[in-house]
């Protein structure tokens, strides 16, 4: 092969055809896969194979993506969503999401990892789909059949390490650097000696899925963990890039970022001397409705606990925008004050939230069913991007655990150990599912059937009637900061969120409290109807006192049981007239009753 002066070695080789494999022999004693590999059918200790992306037949062209406040995110892991595991047994599903009503299906990263079980972020060529997913072909059909059937599709994307097994990426040049630390494994060289080819082989990575998969956002995975001091960052590059594909392909494409900084610097603009980025993960709002939920107090969530927190995140997005924070024992954020809502992804669960937990509960696990009812209203109709984690939607009951399927026997042990530590202080007593065990990946895959069975059943109703509600009323579907008022009780645990959108008006009241409150008096004047409360008989509650439509301040003060929540809309009343059958609140079922 011939170098050039960047360091970049070339050559040709000539019938070479799609299928065969191939390896690059470094310095005559050792043989290395393709660094930026398209596909390894035989895993990370493989050969690298020829492949041609182009010959997939896509029918997507008249897709050119959602506009970002019409998102309705899905993550989901494929390993754990089906029994099979894979890109093909998705495609039996997407019927099911288009009637939830979600519009993205999130895919936790799938650039080939060791072994045939693991989360992803262990992954080692960044340019190949996983093997036993189905490769890259299996990954284009499954975002072509997402696109006939109008859900975006988002991919997890990891720029902040590579993993520990079958990563020989530092052989091909100084690809990581020892200046910083991650706790995840080596650095990335964003910034040192020859780091502009570095930042090209990730911005080209980037690229590469939008472009030769259709993929429509990028979710940035733990961008605190790329370090990079230089006066034009990876980041600030990368959207740079993304935003002229963008406008070359009359797409819409976006980033998101995942960081626990809260530093709206990601998401500013770059003429305003910021990353660029189109949106990220808000912890806060999680941490903030978790633990008044749970009343947990351990680790991050010693920094939450009050409603107070909560409005303050349904409200402006962070909590911490400044101040002393006791769990990290320093200052945290900054003003979310520039970001709007539609930039702010909230969830009440996702992988790391349920899977760093020692034994991997979901919320099912954790809270009541009117709890479960609760959180989820919180998150979809707030004024920001929800984002629901695979199954909670009907409450799936199995953990989502931490597992991996390394080869290195030695590598398992040190996984095994660091998980025992990572829990030795907080629960010492209870027995960790082991990582490397079959049995722990198996335990976590989804149990679709359970969807169909009794408060499974309306707790997957009341998910889609919520989302359903957050489309088609337009002070919740417009995203407006300015329009939304959160005021709170803190002794009651009680929330109210008045938004509105020109001529429609709408009022939500959370009762985080164990009791009923008989005696709410907290209406502005006017005609209201009741378009869903989480408490009727439908959704699987006690039973409601609030009634269909009603004048108030003319009405009996509203009652609201425990752990429930409320959706009002203001109706228009001719003078002399009472309340007729609005219909803005009904859908094909007919009104919520």
């Amino acid at each position: 092969m011939l170098r050039s002066p960047q360091g970049y070695h070339t050559a040709v080789v000539q019938d070479l055809d799609p299928g065969e494999r191939y390896l690059f022999r470094l310095e005559d004693r050792i043989e290395r896969a393709d660094p930026a590999s398209l596909h390894q059918p035989d895993g990370v200790f493989g050969p690298s194979q020829v492949i041609n992306l182009s010959e997939f037949q896509w029918d997507d062209h008249g897709w050119h993506g959602l506009p970002l406040r019409d998102y309705i995110l899905y993550e989901l892991h494929v390993g754990t969503y089906t029994s099979e595991g894979t890109f093909a047994a998705i495609h039996d599903h997407l019927e099911d999401l288009n009637a939830l009503g979600v519009t993205a299906i999130e895919l936790m990263p799938v650039s080939q990892f060791p072994g045939a079980r693991n989360w992803g972020y262990d992954g080692v060529f960044p340019f190949a789909v996983q093997n036993t997913y189905g490769g890259p072909f299996g990954l284009q059909r499954l975002v072509n059949a997402c696109h006939q059937s109008g859900l975006a599709v988002v991919l997890d994307v990891v720029y902040n390490h590579l993993g520990p097994e079958g990563n020989y990426l530092s052989d091909f040049g100084p690809y990581f650097t020892d200046r910083y630390r991650t706790p995840w494994g080596q650095a990335i060289n964003f910034d040192g000696p020859h780091s502009d080819e570095v930042v090209d082989f990730f911005i080209e990575n980037s690229l590469f899925w939008l472009r030769d998969f259709h993929i429509d956002a990028l979710r940035l995975d733990a961008i605190h963990g790329i370090f990079d001091r230089s006066a034009q960052p990876l980041l600030s590059q990368l959207s740079t890039a993304v935003d002229e594909l963008a406008q070359a392909s009359n797409r819409q494409l976006y980033l998101i970022a995942e960081s626990d900084l809260n530093d709206s610097r990601f998401v500013t603009p770059r003429c305003a001397q910021g990353y660029g980025l189109h949106a990220q993960w808000n912890d806060d709002f999680h941490h903030a409705l978790h633990s008044l939920q749970t009343k947990e107090q351990f680790g991050y969530y010693r920094d939450f606990g009050s409603l107070s927190d909560l409005k303050f995140a349904m409200q402006r997005g962070y909590v911490y925008t400044g101040q002393y924070s006791e769990y990290r024992q320093r200052r945290q954020g900054n003003s979310p004050d520039e970001i709007k809502p539609s930039q702010f992804v909230v969830f009440s669960q996702n992988h790391d939230q349920v899977g760093n937990r020692m034994l991997g509960e979901r919320s099912s696990s954790l809270l009541s069913f009117e709890a479960l009812k609760l959180s989820a209203a919180a998150v979809i109709l707030s004024p920001f991007l929800p984002l629901l984690f695979m199954g909670e939607e009907y409450g799936e009951t199995a953990p989502f655990l931490y597992f991996t399927n390394h080869a290195d026997q030695a590598l398992g042990e040190a996984v095994r150990k660091g998980r025992r530590a990572a829990f030795a202080h907080s629960q010492p007593q209870q027995e960790i599912p082991d990582p490397q065990a079959k049995s722990t990946f198996a335990r976590s895959r989804l149990d679709h059937r359970l969807r169909h069975r009794e408060q499974h059943q309306a707790l997957w109703s009341f998910y889609r009637e919520l989302i359903r509600l957050r489309k088609h009323l337009p002070a919740l579907s417009e995203l407006d900061a300015s329009s939304t008022e959160v005021t709170g009780r803190e002794g009651d645990n009680l929330l109210a969120v008045h938004r509105t959108w020109q001529e429609d008006e709408v009022f939500l009241l959370f009762n985080f409290s164990d009791r009923a409150h008989d005696d709410l008096k907290v209406l502005p004047p006017g005609h209201w109807q009741k378009c869903l409360e989480s408490a009727e008989v439908q959704w699987g509650g006690p039973g409601s006192r609030i009634p269909l439509r009603f004048a108030w301040p003319n009405s009996p003060p509203l009652s609201l049981p425990p752990k429930s929540f409320c959706l009002l809309s203001r109706i228009s009343v001719a003078p002399g007239d009472s309340p007729g059958e609005g219909t803005k609140c009904e859908s094909a079922l007919g009104p919520s009753r």
